[in-house]
């Protein structure tokens, strides 16, 4: 499939980039990794008159920890880059081995963590070629009003499917957004809203500049856990995150994260208050993962049946939760 025309923007500074998002308002996408934007152009899920190459911002590159508060991690810096830190493997595990699932090495390679996060929603009926979205008579995601995952709803349900994002959230990270008028620093969980079509709170003109991760939650233990078809390449039916932390053998602080079941990296309600104070055995694993299980909503979005995949979340919520509190 080939691309439609755009023009190229490039820029070497984070506020040249949001002057051109500014200018060229919704006729204008971000090309950072390209892993996610190139294959959705090529599909005609969008169609922007301009392209603006920001990879060459040096200021939105690396990892810098803060002594005493926690580690900034720029929005350019690559997943591989993520995967391999000695500091975030040591300090936020549960980052890392998120980073470390995301599709294969060479992409990893190219995607970065600003475009995880920013990752556009999908299901089965907007990500194919225009030609099979014609036939379908298309999704109120793009150029219809008929949502298939839920026929007769007026909600699209296409699902969030970022790995590192329920990482983040149960690490209580921030995000700083650059606009016009400056910067804004938000907590990540209220980043996104929830709904498939309109899925993040970010204005057209705005650029994701940085990733905030708290001292607090620094060396908690970390799982991550991941269902897909193939073990590389494929995006997550269901993924689950934990952070953990132990004091005298009972668990102090813990949260735990969904991805790929809902429109929107979610924490699962209630796991903190249930594992606070507890010892972890497998009697409790299962509680959270019943938990996870009424909090997912895994429609049909995907080649397997929501029925599985709420059974599936419930069975690796259980593991990961055992498995961090084993680490």
């Amino acid at each position: 499939m080939s691309l439609p025309q755009f023009r190229l923007l490039t820029v070497a500074t984070a506020n040249e980039a949001v002057e051109l998002l500014a200018k060229h308002g919704g006729r204008i996408r971000v090309l950072a990794g390209g892993t996610d934007l190139i294959p959705s152009m090529q599909q005609k899920l969008f169609e922007p008159e301009y392209v603006l190459d920001v990879r060459r911002i040096a200021e939105m590159k690396g990892i810098r920890e803060q002594p005493g508060n926690g580690v900034e991690i720029g929005a350019l810096t690559t997943l591989t880059t993520i995967e391999q830190s000695r500091l975030l493997r040591r300090r936020y595990p549960v980052l890392t081995e998120a980073a470390a699932t995301v599709a294969s090495p060479i992409l990893r390679n190219m995607g970065t963590i600003g475009g995880n996060i920013c990752l556009d929603t999908r299901c089965l009926w907007y990500n194919q070629s225009l030609t099979w979205r014609r036939a379908c008579g298309f999704c109120i995601k793009k150029d219809g009003d008929l949502c298939h995952v839920a026929p007769g709803g007026t909600k699209c349900w296409a699902a969030f499917s970022g790995d590192t994002p329920p990482a983040l959230l149960c690490l209580n990270a921030e995000l700083e957004v650059l606009g016009p008028t400056g910067a804004r620093r938000i907590p990540l969980s209220d980043f996104y809203t929830g709904i498939g079509d309109d899925y993040r709170k970010l204005q057209p003109n705005e650029l994701l500049t940085r990733v905030f991760l708290p001292e607090a939650t620094a060396d908690y233990r970390g799982v991550y856990r991941k269902l897909r078809i193939r073990g590389s390449i494929d995006y997550p039916l269901a993924g689950i995150a934990v952070a953990l932390k132990r004091s005298n053998g009972h668990c102090a602080d813990a949260r735990v994260a969904l991805t790929a079941v809902n429109p929107a990296p979610v924490l699962v309600k209630g796991a903190t208050e249930a594992l606070a104070g507890k010892v972890v055995d497998a009697s409790l694993a299962e509680r959270i993962g019943n938990l996870a299980a009424k909090t997912a909503k895994p429609l049909t979005t995907s080649a397997l049946t929501p029925e599985y995949r709420r059974e599936m979340v419930r069975i690796f919520t259980k593991r990961a939760v055992l498995a961090a509190a084993e680490s």
